[in-house]
């Protein structure tokens, strides 16, 4: 009989605990990824080492300790269970295995595990909903380093995006629909991970493609793996799924770092903004992310809910990721059994 197939899930990462050191060990890991930051080597290092990741990491930990549970970091915590759930709704003929591409578990121990199972596949499914040279192009990376080490490199299936996949638009809408029935909200933010525009344009391959405006109106063979279309189409496909009329929501990108224009509007000024024009009550999406994290609990929950009540604003709602949902481990079977054809 034929080996096993190895399933590799992979999400971003956590520091190991909320302490400094550890805080100050993972952005460092993190930051000098050259696809995570793409500005040449000597100027990264000089960068994360001398100037973000020693003024940044007592603040960051700081924001860690809000997030962080007596089990630890809630990221590891639903992978963990992430692990678990798949093991058990794919059966006995794969071996799921969680990595984190930094920190811990980390890739190349999670493949090493792999390799010593005699398996026929491995399956890589990065938890990263669109596609981005940062997030699964990295995933990818590191992967095929470790892998091209091997003398015996068995089947290797990558899962590209999902963001398109009905059952992640059903499972994201449904987790909202129950705060619209409800809430009577007036307007939904949808609020992405951001990225340097520079990247977008990096990933052009036509050189003439993205504008970095209307050419992400519509999904084609020339932008299916730009992160910036890709977001555009998250939205348009929850809309739909939402039943939502044209001028009651928006696409916006969070999280940017650094003085180089990021792709735009910047979900903290339309935060403002709607506050100002008189909108009361706000619900809030991030569909960039599939577990909750310090990007939605704390940023996207909590410092954009006090700017927008500081600006006139009533209610701000986020809704809640796909976590260690059923309907989450439903997708991640589907994903993994769909690269078996």
């Amino acid at each position: 009989m034929l080996g096993k197939t190895g399933v590799l899930i992979v999400n971003l990462g956590t520091p190991d605990t909320p302490n400094v050191p550890d805080v100050r060990k993972y952005l460092r890991e993190f930051l000098m990824d050259a696809r995570v930051i793409d500005i040449p080597y000597t100027n990264r290092w000089f960068l994360i080492n001398l100037i973000i990741a020693p003024f940044r990491s007592p603040k960051s930990a700081k924001v860690y300790r809000e997030l962080w549970t007596e089990k630890g970091s809630p990221l590891k915590i639903y992978g963990e269970s992430n692990e678990k759930q798949l093991q058990q709704a794919l059966g006995d003929e794969y071996v799921v295995r969680l990595a984190m591409r930094y920190q811990n578990p980390g890739i190349e121990k999670g493949l090493k595990e792999l390799q010593l199972m005699g398996l026929s596949k491995i399956i890589v499914v990065p938890f990263f909903p669109q596609y981005a040279s940062a997030s699964t192009g990295s995933v990818y990376e590191e992967v095929m380093r470790v892998i091209s080490q091997w003398q015996i490199i068995p089947q290797l299936k990558f899962v590209n995006y999902f963001y398109n996949h009905p059952k992640f638009i059903k499972a994201f809408a449904d987790n909202g629909r129950k705060y619209l029935e409800k809430g009577n909200y007036e307007y939904v933010v949808f609020s992405y991970h951001g990225l340097p525009e520079r990247q977008m344009i990096k990933s052009d391959c036509t050189g003439n493609t993205c504008k970095l405006g209307s050419c992400c109106d519509t999904i084609h063979a020339f932008n299916q793996h730009c992160y910036r279309a890709s977001c555009y189409e998250t939205t348009r496909l929850l809309v739909k799924e939402l039943g939502l009329k044209e001028g009651t929501y928006t696409t916006s990108f969070q999280s940017r770092l650094g003085k180089d224009p990021w792709i735009q509007p910047y979900t903290d000024n339309v935060v403002k903004e709607l506050a100002q024009k008189g909108i009361k009550r706000v619900l809030a999406y991030s569909p960039a992310f599939v577990a909750d994290c310090l990007e939605t609990t704390i940023e996207v929950a909590e410092e954009y809910r006090e700017m927008f009540e500081e600006h006139g604003g009533e209610h701000w709602q986020l809704v809640e990721s796909l976590n260690d949902s059923e309907v989450w481990i439903d997708l991640l079977t589907d994903l993994v059994k769909e690269q078996e054809n």
